[in-house]
């Protein structure tokens, strides 16, 4: 197997060096499958955005190596799990959100909701606004009448 080594240098700026023999200064993480299998099918790109390598799963990695991997895609993949929705109103197409995650307060925008809203399972949702953050309703059914209400209101 190869031996892929992250490392950040400058700080913040995520590095690859691959079997000690080439390096790679700026690099980007990406998962295929962030939220239905987490931690598998990782993808490496250089600054041009072309894949260097494909690692199967997180286990691949060294452990150096596999801290950094799991700090950038805690990075890249935050999700603010919504527990209330307070209000909910469509003008145009586009809706806009209010709601009480677990990162506070968040009033959001969702430009298409055929697009930006993924339904992970029969109940389990992923909103992307309009800035590509993710908001998840891990279970519908668990949430307050009022909030389901207004979710019904608008999918």
């Amino acid at each position: 197997m190869t031996n892929l080594q992250l490392f950040y240098d400058p700080p913040g700026v995520l590095r690859l060096t691959v079997d000690d023999e080439k390096s790679y200064p700026k690099v980007s993480l990406y998962q295929s499958s962030p939220l239905r299998r987490p931690g598998k099918f990782l993808s490496l790109l250089d600054g041009k955005s072309e894949e260097i390598a494909l690692v199967p799963s997180l286990e691949d990695l060294e452990p150096e190596s596999r801290k950094i991997a799991e700090l950038e895609l805690a990075r890249r993949y935050l999700t603010a799990r919504i527990q209330t929705l307070t209000s909910v109103r469509q003008e145009f197409g586009v809706t806009y959100w209010h709601a009480l995650t677990d990162r506070g307060e968040r009033d959001f925008v969702v430009q298409n909701l055929s697009e930006s809203c993924l339904w992970l399972s029969e109940s389990h949702l992923l909103i992307i606004d309009a800035d590509n953050n993710r908001f998840e309703v891990a279970d519908t059914h668990a949430l307050d009448p009022n909030s389901r209400r207004l979710l019904e209101s608008v999918l």
